[in-house]
């Protein structure tokens, strides 16, 4: 009975500061009691939940700079993301399929049991006679006066993704022969992906055309995104031997893949982490991934154009300033 006594009074103290009845769990007059039960429950199951959500968010925070500082090797498997085969489901041997209907698809190997995927699209003045041709046909127009590029796609995909075919279709309208393949470890080209590998793949690509093509026949490279900088390691290495192609293309370009690294969305979440360099960018180097187009534009003697979006949010577009800086500096 004492004890009562006393519990009456301060419950009184606490609604005369004003506090309402309901958020000191009393009962509320016209409430039942099993609904005042019921929300108080919902309200720790929410506040529960959030709290487990939180800490798995910063698990997983924490533990993807730890696992990559790890296994440096899969921040290499990030900067190509040749595992992504979009679109899905779709026969590379079979262009037509995607719309191409005078694209030859063929298989080159640059090394002793390394088979590398390609496609030749003829100019579109040709469709007609491209019809059920095969490989010899195409090889025969290699010669004709139509000028060549040869296009160098960038991560993730293959050489059939609806953004490059689309591409392919507007060059091809504008009377040029269009040479796309995947490089090893894309597609369905064998391999494994590394930057040494890529220039090879292109190098040998340009080389095989340069046989075949008449000698007046200009070949023009086209480069996009991390393909820009396959691009300026290609023609840096032509022009180192004296021969350079016809002109450089550089879509959407960057100075080098750390740059890049850095400046991409998915880095946001760490850019300003301490060590930020050393766990993921340090990583990207061990795996010797330079695409250094900032040093090899020093080295390139050809004509460039570079073609860079504004509001480009994968390689922002003042990479692309920096690289044209670079190639307008006097040397």
């Amino acid at each position: 009975m004492h004890a009562r006594m006393h519990a009456r009074p301060r419950v009184n103290a606490i609604l005369l500061t004003g506090a309402r009845a309901d958020s000191v769990g009393l009962p509320v007059p016209g409430r039942p009691l099993c609904d005042l039960d019921l929300v108080s429950l919902l309200r720790l199951g929410l506040v529960g939940k959030l709290k487990r959500v939180l800490l798995w968010l910063l698990v997983v925070y924490v533990s993807i700079p730890v696992i990559i500082k790890l296994c440096p090797s899969i921040q290499a498997k990030l900067v190509f993301l040749n595992f992504v085969r979009l679109p899905y489901f779709i026969d590379l041997k079979r262009p037509l399929d995607q719309g191409l209907n005078h694209t030859h698809n063929f298989y080159l190997e640059p090394e002793t049991g390394l088979k590398i995927g390609v496609w030749h699209t003829v100019p579109a003045q040709m469709w007609r006679e491209a019809q059920g041709k095969q490989g010899d046909w195409y090889d025969s127009m290699l010669t004709s006066t139509h000028p060549l590029i040869l296009y160098l796609h960038g991560n993730a995909g293959t050489r059939g993704g609806d953004h490059r075919v689309q591409l392919y279709k507007v060059l091809s309208s504008l009377g040029y022969h269009v040479v796309a393949f995947d490089y090893r470890g894309w597609g369905d080209s064998d391999g494994s992906p590394s930057e040494g590998g890529m220039t090879s793949d292109a190098l040998f690509i340009y080389d095989w055309l340069k046989q075949r093509l008449d000698t007046k026949t200009p070949i023009y490279i086209w480069g996009h995104s991390l393909g820009t900088g396959v691009a300026t390691n290609l023609v840096r290495r032509l022009c180192d031997r004296g021969s350079p192609p016809g002109a450089l293309i550089l879509e959407s370009p960057f100075t080098n893949i750390r740059e890049e690294a850095k400046s991409h969305p998915f880095s946001m979440v760490y850019r300003y982490l301490p060590g930020f360099d050393w766990i993921f960018l340090d990583a990207i180097t061990a795996n010797n991934i330079r695409f250094a187009s900032d040093e090899n534009v020093n080295h390139i003697s050809c004509p460039v154009l570079i073609l860079h979006a504004e509001d480009d949010s994968v390689v922002p577009f003042h990479l692309g300033k920096k690289v044209d800086r670079v190639l307008t500096e006097p040397r």
